[in-house]
């Protein structure tokens, strides 16, 4: 799973259309937003291939000025680093 965090940022006009809009994407959520235009929302998905799709989806909706990632978590990538750790610390133990 393949979590990142996106600003995105609209007039403050149209701040509601926007934010339905990305809600509307089955990957994303709007968690935050305030009045000047700026929002805060994550996109969920099994491949970044995936996460980069909506994102320019995200990009091409009416009234959005700019959309970029802020964050980037990859639980694979953590579950693997961990699993080399494991495998560099037994390798490393003294018999």
């Amino acid at each position: 799973m393949n979590v990142s965090s996106i600003v995105v940022r609209t007039t403050p006009d149209h701040i509601d259309e926007v934010k339905e809009k990305i809600n509307s994407l089955d990957r994303c959520e709007v968690h935050f937003h305030d009045s000047h235009g700026k929002i805060v929302a994550t996109i969920e998905g099994e491949s970044i291939i995936g996460q980069m799709e909506d994102l320019k989806h995200i990009q091409g909706i009416p009234f959005v000025y700019s959309a970029n990632v802020s964050y980037v978590y990859c639980e694979d990538e953590l579950t693997d680093a961990l699993e080399e750790m494991k495998d560099q610390k037994s390798l490393s133990a003294p018999d």
